[in-house]
């Protein structure tokens, strides 16, 4: 099963298969969060709707941490 994981600090975007340990390869986190996004829903996307998810998981998540 495909997982889509995001980076806290940049918003990268990565699937992995079977890994649960996951690093950014853009800005270097030795630690991406895992989504709730299902692989099938993320290949139908643009690039323009997975950087609006990318944004929006961002602007979220920022929040709850102040």
């Amino acid at each position: 099963m495909m997982k889509i994981f995001i980076c806290p600090d940049c918003g990268w975007i990565r699937m992995v298969s079977r890994r649960k340990e996951v690093e950014c390869f853009k800005c270097g986190r030795s630690q991406m969060r895992l989504t709730n996004l299902e692989f099938g829903k993320y290949t139908n996307m643009s690039e323009k709707e997975r950087q609006d998810y990318a944004d929006a998981w961002l602007y979220i998540h920022r929040k709850k941490e102040k």
